[in-house]
């Protein structure tokens, strides 16, 4: 890890956690920690370009063959790479298959930056995690594993208590909040080496527990809103990605494309992104 970064450029590429959701703004898009980390280091670094290309429900499969070759293309400096979890979460997940997509992965996006930055993603506490807790330790050992072999950084929010906290987890019990992904952000921000402007990890004040009726409305509405959503489309093969591209990714040449800040002399705070570029052929 290097202080006093300079960092000009930096791609994301993975699923939902990394698309933003459900960080979700007032025109209904989501934000999240990738485009939060990237409007800070562009306030940091005049020029600074950013490209997102991750895409909710995406497996490692599909992630390493339809965004990272178009990552790898752009040559960033900083390229962050989530994904396997939504694997882990199958029946009948195939470990080795997922280590080895990861690996394919890796293998693209570790030559074509100068830092790739790899995470232990976080899991909200409860059965859900008690379920697929081994499967998915086993995927950040490996994690750790490819790091250590190609010099990736790793920012490690499964072993931050904090990011357990049911209160960090949207109604979907699958997204973080948005101050989830603000401390995610904060997280990815130190670990590439800029100074800390607060603690990701510092834990929130006492909980108070909702009575037994607020809990079963808000189980019913889970149920409602987003588990049988969810069983539908594995039943039926279908994904919540289906249709859906990275947003500066055009599906219409196959490539990705820069944004950088609106109005990039303006110091301070970025307000805006405009389209800046395009990978050459």
């Amino acid at each position: 890890m290097q202080m006093n970064a300079t960092y000009t450029s930096l791609v994301a590429v993975g699923d939902s956690f990394t698309e933003g959701m459900s960080d979700r703004l007032s025109d209904g898009s989501y934000r999240g920690w990738a485009d939060l980390l990237a409007a800070r280091m562009a306030a940091a670094q005049p020029g600074f370009r950013y490209a997102n290309l991750a895409v909710r429900g995406k497996l490692i499969g599909q992630i390493a063959t339809e965004q990272a070759d178009a990552a790898a293309a752009l040559r960033a400096d900083v390229v962050t790479l989530v994904g396997g979890l939504n694997d882990t979460l199958r029946p009948k997940c195939d470990m080795g298959r997922v280590r080895g997509l990861l690996d394919e992965a890796v293998e693209k996006l570790a030559p074509s930056c100068r830092q790739l930055v790899l995470m232990r993603s976080p899991g909200r506490q409860g059965p859900v995690l008690e379920r697929f807790r081994p499967r998915m330790e086993e995927l950040f050992a490996h994690i750790d594993a490819l790091a250590e072999r190609h010099g990736a950084l790793v920012v490690d929010l499964y072993g931050a208590p904090v990011l357990g906290d049911q209160r960090m987890w949207d109604v979907d019990r699958l997204h973080l909040t948005a101050e989830g992904h603000r401390r995610v952000a904060e997280a990815v921000w130190q670990r590439l080496g800029y100074a800390a402007e607060d603690d990701w990890r510092a834990p929130l004040g006492a909980a108070v527990r909702p009575g037994w009726a607020d809990r079963r409305v808000a189980d019913a509405r889970f149920a409602r809103q987003h588990l049988v959503p969810w069983i539908g489309r594995r039943l039926t093969g279908r994904s919540s990605g289906d249709g859906r591209s990275g947003a500066q990714f055009s599906a219409a040449d196959g490539k990705a494309f820069w944004i950088g800040p609106a109005d990039d002399a303006a110091p301070g705070p970025v307000t805006g992104w405009r389209r800046v570029d395009e990978v050459s052929s």
